[in-house]
């Protein structure tokens, strides 16, 4: 019999009983990521029992979708994002060379849709599963009065491990090191509110839907391409590396001198990878300048990765998507990314 306080907590746009069915039916999904090192499950806090290491090193990292929610949201399509937000977390730790241990999520609306948070947990139960990585615990949260109804926030959080010899920190980077692109799949899940704007996606939700040619399918889905995991890739060379940059937010300008000694610069040739088109049509549309571009997207290019010159050959034989394009120099002036 439902209690005097579940009722209030009803009318106050809280249900606490449909909360408890969601939190369940993500616990049988996130089951079937486990690993070995997990251990119980329904406690206060997650537990992970790490083993096999003689000096591990955690990594951790936090991140959010950002608006890319609002494109989701519209198109009714959810199950992306949750690839987005693992995909995106994985890559921020396997920068200092890590491998992905457990994630955490965080889901919040105003009230929980259950096929809404089913699709979410779907892709992140997917990505984790692709990456090896556990779903051992996360938070649903109802918010009336917060998040308008039809939108969510969607944040994750990730925990990884590195062997401390083993890390990658960008310090032996040197001059005339070569720096390697790999591609991305579109926007990620940067730039979206710029996107939004430009495509005037609020007012006319509609356009999402439209055939684009250039694109060779729908805005909308062009918009919700997948983040892509750069971790199965990367992994069989990271004894190569010297550096590795994952281009989001602030692209090439903001995320590769991260990596970069004290005194040294990148060299990055723009003409050496083919952009994708919608880069061009949100340029073209939104009357943007190049700059700014390069800026606020990754281009084409998801992740960089910095090696020794004689090293380059062995990385492209494993990695042949991945494409020279540019060198560390030495610094001259404020700027630590030239394009040119």
């Amino acid at each position: 019999m439902e209690s005097t306080t579940e009722k209030a907590y009803v009318r106050a746009g809280v249900d606490i009983s449909l909360a408890n069915k969601v939190k369940k039916a993500i616990a049988q999904q996130a089951r079937t990521t486990s690993r070995p090192e997990v251990i119980g499950s329904g406690f206060f806090g997650s537990m992970f029992e790490l083993k096999g290491y003689r000096e591990p090193v955690l990594v951790s990292s936090t991140d959010g979708v950002g608006t890319k929610l609002r494109i989701a949201s519209l198109l009714k399509k959810n199950d992306t994002v949750g690839m987005d937000i693992v995909n995106h977390c994985v890559n921020d730790i396997l920068c200092c060379g890590a491998a992905p241990l457990f994630f955490l999520d965080y889901i919040a609306m105003e009230r929980l849709v259950p096929g809404q948070i089913e699709a979410i947990v779907s892709g992140i139960v997917r990505a984790c599963r692709e990456t090896g990585c556990s779903l051992i615990g996360g938070e649903t949260a109802d918010m009336p009065g917060i998040y308008s109804q039809g939108n969510y926030d969607l944040v994750g959080f990730i925990v990884g491990v590195v062997e401390k010899r083993n890390i990658i920190d960008g310090s032996s980077i040197a001059l005339d090191d070569v720096i390697l692109g790999l591609p991305s799949s579109g926007l990620h899940t940067n730039g979206y509110s710029l996107v939004r704007k430009v495509f005037n996606v609020d007012a006319n939700p509609s356009c999402l839907n439209e055939f684009d040619a250039t694109l060779g399918r729908s805005l909308g889905e062009e918009l919700l391409q997948v983040h892509s995991c750069y971790y199965p890739q990367i992994k069989p060379v990271l004894p190569l590396a010297k550096g590795i940059a994952h281009i989001t937010g602030g692209g090439f300008v903001g995320n590769v001198p991260r990596i970069l000694p004290q005194g040294l610069a990148a060299r990055i040739d723009k003409h050496s990878w083919s952009i994708l088109p919608i880069f061009k049509l949100i340029q073209e549309k939104g009357d943007i300048e190049e700059a700014e571009m390069y800026h606020v997207f990754n281009m084409g290019i998801g992740m960089a990765v910095v090696s020794s010159p004689e090293k380059v050959g062995k990385i492209i034989g494993v990695l042949p998507q991945a494409k020279v394009i540019g060198k560390i120099i030495k610094r001259e002036g404020e700027k630590r990314v030239l394009l040119d």
